[in-house]
């Protein structure tokens, strides 16, 4: 019974905020294996693989070591206009990290967790945001998207006064 508890102080465990850049590290390959982002000038691209649920990639501004990007169907929430579901991410290229910085699923994230929410639940709330990333991702390429069917569009990409700025 010493051998087995012996091991088991000795394998190292990884927390929270480790589990969070371990996502960010795996969304960044998912979605520059899906996209190329980085090779994309700001404007607006649609990939069609012919199902009728066309996915929108909005590249917002390419910086020095970021791209900051807007993922999202075609479609519209009803009763917001707001594209649903969309997630804005950050790509981190020198670190090869990529940020769910707000994913809006039917709800903003201040109507999910406050305008206030105490650090833990902002952390919880970041790894659910980048789990979905990962696993939307994931289905994406799983259904035929990437680079072979995304085209540039002729329609800009929304004013940049309503991207929110973080959640």
């Amino acid at each position: 019974m010493h051998d087995v508890a012996a091991r088991h102080a000795t394998i190292p465990r990884i927390g929270r905020f480790g589990w969070l850049m371990g996502l960010y590290a795996e969304n960044f390959r998912r979605m520059t294996r899906l996209f190329e982002p980085a090779d994309l000038a700001p404007g607006r691209y649609v990939s069609t693989i012919g199902n009728g649920l066309d996915v929108q990639l909005d590249v917002l501004h390419q910086h020095v070591y970021t791209t900051e990007l807007r993922l999202t169907y075609t479609l519209r929430d009803p009763v917001t206009g707001e594209p649903d579901p969309s997630a804005f991410l950050r790509l981190y290229r020198d670190a090869k990290q990529a940020e769910a910085t707000h994913c809006y699923v039917g709800r903003r994230w201040q109507d999910v967790i406050g305008m206030y929410p105490p650090p833990a639940e902002l952390l919880d709330h970041r790894m659910r945001m980048n789990t979905f990333l990962g696993k939307w991702l994931q289905y994406l390429a799983e259904s035929g998207h990437g680079v072979a069917t995304l085209r540039r569009s002729e329609s800009p990409p929304e004013p940049l006064s309503t991207v929110p700025i973080a959640g």
